[in-house]
């Protein structure tokens, strides 16, 4: 039996990590969060209410449960917050990966850590996991120093880069393919830039991942997304079409307009060969993700039975 830690457990990806390890018998699970749980399956595995940035208690926690794996999904990840408060940041996004750094090395723990492509500079696009990371807002920033010291550790380790994360949670809450449809169907203009080019990730992918490495022991870094580099206008577009919507409420801008607190890199997207080749990652464009997602959201009272 393996004993599986997962932090953020209320998140996006937390609650599809959860539901999925909760269909392996052979698993142990612990979720871990703030405030009460809010997977509607709480009920089949232990949660509890865990400070990350109070060395203390997570340390104490720990030890206490001793588990075999720890997956990392908890973070401050609005990128202008962090710009506009790196204090707050510091704390969730390096100061508590050290603390976990610091009990793995004591325990023997495996930790699987999620990172993003905001380390890197948006210059090129279709990054190497080897590709000198450059950050250009203080989200980067902060991702790239958890790294570095998971990386100087002596710890067993898994680092997953991933590039703007959908999919479906408990609580429907709020992302680009939502924010578009429901702004379209609302009769609501959105504007959208057409300067910024991603690799979107849907969740299930990232789940696949992390539940691979965790069987197959696989250690490194790795880059997970789909194999589609798209602007954010264009994804924009794709979903309206895949949900047969209006795109006149579509306004297309350059970033300029949008005078945001933190830059944004404006090409990322990765290189996946390693990931397709190591991690067995399924190579999914993002229309197609698109359409299993549109399916879950047609049979979501299924979905979450």
């Amino acid at each position: 039996m393996k004993k599986i830690l997962v932090t953020g457990s209320n998140g996006l990806l937390g609650q599809n990590l959860v539901n999925q390890l909760l269909k392996n018998d052979t698993y142990i699970l612990y979720g871990v969060s703030r405030g009460n749980n809010r997977n509607k399956k709480g009920e089949k595995y232990t949660y509890s209410d865990i400070d990350l940035t109070n060395k203390t208690e997570l340390n104490d926690f720990i030890n206490k449960v001793q588990p075999d794996f720890i997956i990392h999904t908890a973070a401050m990840t609005n990128v202008d917050t962090c710009e506009l408060n790196k204090e707050a940041c510091d704390r969730i996004n390096v100061d508590a990966v050290k603390y976990l750094v610091e009990t793995c090395e004591l325990n023997d723990i495996h930790l699987i850590h999620l990172s993003t492509d905001f380390i890197f500079d948006g210059e090129k696009g279709y990054y190497k996991e080897n590709d000198p990371p450059n950050p250009i807002n203080y989200y980067g920033l902060s991702k790239l120093r958890s790294e570095k010291i998971i990386s100087d550790s002596n710890i067993k380790y898994t680092i997953l880069r991933t590039i703007l994360v959908f999919g479906i949670t408990n609580e429907l809450k709020n992302n680009i393919i939502l924010w578009v449809k429901n702004s379209i169907e609302n009769k609501q203009k959105i504007n959208v830039v057409t300067d910024q080019l991603r690799m979107p990730t849907f969740v299930d992918d990232l789940v696949f991942a992390c539940l691979y490495a965790i069987d197959n022991g696989v250690e490194g870094v790795f880059n997970v997304s789909s194999n589609t580099l798209l602007s954010i206008y264009d994804m924009a577009i794709e979903i309206a079409n895949t949900f047969h919507l209006d795109k006149s409420y579509i306004n297309p801008i350059p970033t300029s307009l949008l005078k945001q607190p933190a830059k944004r890199p404006f090409k990322t997207g990765f290189d996946l060969n390693k990931s397709f080749s190591q991690l067995s990652l399924p190579s999914h464009s993002f229309s197609e993700n698109l359409q299993v997602f549109k399916n879950q959201l047609a049979s979501y009272k299924d979905y979450l039975d």
